[in-house]
């Protein structure tokens, strides 16, 4: 028996002592597909543009299960730091929003199908920016001085300086996906848009001007006057700027071209409902996702939806505080939103019936009061707190004249409390 456990650890005194030859990282299954980051800007990486046409060509084609990673660029653009300021902001060439990763055709996708593309993981940048833009948000005739806060990041939380006391959670999303639309598509939205311009509505037509491909979109490009700006969202997504996007739903687009020539950008470290400043907490990050092509759902899925699970309840507040917004006005303005309906009548009512945009409005100029009341911070970081921190939702819309939205408040925001 003695000589019997001695020849058996022997054996085993001689396994522990061979050399090791290979653990679990060396067992892989996943094909990846890489679309990379490539020189300091938009206009130095093959691999990004800013414009949608279905000239732009895929970078690379992916088939259906391979794990697609992207490394996107921050929505503007920009080379801002942790250092910036205002002064920054107001030098901002905005005409290069948004840039995108891709295009990816999918093997096997044709027009007509679906993409069902599963957002797998998004890794984000150290740093993250958000920015009040003259002229540009929910509350624009207000907030009309540039403003900035520089954010830093991990993957559990986001804190600034200029924003003491708050430390914002992890809840990244694409903040824009989508698929290049076809001719057909092209025309119509460019028409469409053109008719609302035409009556003094907000409406971006193509501008060349920091356009890319520069060949294609670009002053001087074979259609630098039909190339779409990323900026509104539309039938194929893009800009949709959506938070329930989490990481590990499935993402629903149609696709107007063969292989779909998927696209991501514009990430979001974290954003509230309504992004109402103009952005979120912008970054840029590595997104990897997988799809699967639904054949021929397009003839049913005519614009983006998104299946999801337990994410939805992880993004929910622990804690909150809420106003409520009704369709009011004071007597002799006519809200920013209206103004190109040039209509007599709105100007001297106190309130419009059933109108969302207005009780939105309300909830959030509420919202932004009991902010500044309640937690000592400027208005200007109030209105950035709203963009990132509170939802914007619709309370009821039956209950004439008087639809309600909300304003929710993430309260676990502040590290204090």
């Amino acid at each position: 028996m003695k000589s019997y456990y001695f020849q058996v650890a022997s054996c085993c005194l001689a396994t522990l002592a061979a050399p090791v030859l290979a653990d679990t990282t060396n067992v892989t299954w996943k094909t990846e597909v890489v679309v990379a980051k490539e020189g300091a800007f938009c206009s130095d990486d093959p691999n990004c543009f800013n414009r949608y046409h279905p000239d732009i060509p895929a970078v690379v084609t992916a088939s259906p299960g391979d794990f697609i990673i992207f490394e996107t660029r921050d929505a503007l653009d920009s080379d801002l730091t942790l250092d910036s300021n205002a002064d920054d902001v107001a030098a901002l060439d905005l005409s290069g929003v948004h840039p995108m990763t891709g295009p990816v055709a999918i093997e096997g996708a044709e027009r007509g199908d679906v993409l069902a593309v599963t957002v797998v993981d998004i890794d984000p940048d150290q740093f993250g920016y958000t920015v009040i833009v003259p002229g540009f948000g929910f509350l624009r005739d207000e907030f009309t001085e540039p403003y900035f806060v520089g954010w830093k990041q991990s993957r559990t939380h986001a804190v600034s300086d200029a924003m003491p006391g708050i430390a914002i959670p992890y809840e990244a999303f694409t903040g824009s996906i989508g698929t290049m639309p076809g001719e057909p598509e092209v025309e119509d939205w460019l028409a469409r848009e053109a008719q609302l311009a035409a009556v003094g509505g907000i409406a971006l037509p193509p501008e060349p001007t920091g356009a890319h491909p520069a060949a294609i979109c670009g002053a001087g490009g074979s259609q630098e006057q039909r190339c779409l700006r990323t900026v509104p969202p539309r039938e194929n997504g893009g800009n949709m700027d959506v938070q329930q996007m989490q990481v590990g739903t499935t993402i629903l687009i149609p696709c107007f071209v063969d292989g779909c020539n998927l696209f991501i950008g514009d990430v979001h470290y974290a954003q509230g409902d309504g992004e109402v400043s103009g952005t979120a907490i912008e970054t840029g990050a590595v997104v990897t996702v997988t799809t699967e092509i639904r054949k021929g759902q397009g003839e049913f899925i005519t614009t983006p939806q998104v299946e999801g699970g337990q994410q939805i309840k992880d993004i929910e507040p622990s804690a909150f505080h809420q106003t409520i917004g009704y369709p009011f006005k004071e007597p002799g303005s006519v809200p920013t939103y209206h103004t190109y309906l040039e209509s007599e009548v709105i100007e001297d009512l106190p309130q419009l019936s059933e109108d969302l945009t207005l009780a939105a409005r309300h909830a959030l100029t509420q919202m932004i009061d009991h902010i500044t009341r309640t937690y000592d911070l400027t208005r200007e970081q109030a209105y950035v707190l709203a963009s990132i921190a509170v939802d914007l939702r619709v309370g009821q819309v039956v209950d004439v004249p008087n639809y309600i939205i909300t304003a929710v408040l993430n309260k676990d925001v502040f590290v204090d409390e």
